[in-house]
């Protein structure tokens, strides 16, 4: 087992409701430290450049939409196998099929409004937080 990094967005939907606590307690009940934080208001630009793998997908321009519709809280996640982990604790994408005391199970609201993205891979974890942080931000 090996401690890694992985990034995290608490979405619009969650922040408008308050749940950035909440979702930082299920975070770290699970075993993960959150080594950055910043609650940031994301660009168009950035949204862009985030999602455009998407960016040929028909709901590309309201992925963007929604996450420029108010503020995030961008994260660096630590732990073992922390990808891994963190997508165990966000549960399925659709909240309906995640399973109980997920992030998404309990306090997302749709597919669309899920409440959280995590990276799917390493690589794309490095990707990911080098687009929000550098290693000065990071306290580990």
């Amino acid at each position: 087992m090996a401690t890694e990094r992985t990034f995290s967005i608490i979405k619009p939907d969650a922040t408008n409701r308050n749940l950035t606590g909440k979702i930082n307690a299920m975070i770290e009940e699970a075993g993960l430290r959150i080594v950055g934080q910043r609650r940031i208001q994301m660009t168009d630009a950035q949204a862009k450049k985030f999602y455009e793998v998407h960016a040929e997908r028909p709901f590309y321009g309201e992925l963007v939409e929604f996450m420029t519709s108010a503020p995030v809280v961008v994260q660096v996640l630590e732990g073992e196998n922390a990808v891994a982990k963190y997508r165990e604790v966000m549960g399925a994408t659709n909240p309906e099929d995640a399973a109980p005391g997920t992030i998404r199970k309990e306090v997302a609201l749709s597919i669309g409004e899920n409440s959280v993205h995590g990276s799917d891979s390493q690589e794309n974890a490095k990707l990911e937080i080098g687009q929000f942080f550098t290693e000065a931000d990071i306290v580990g």
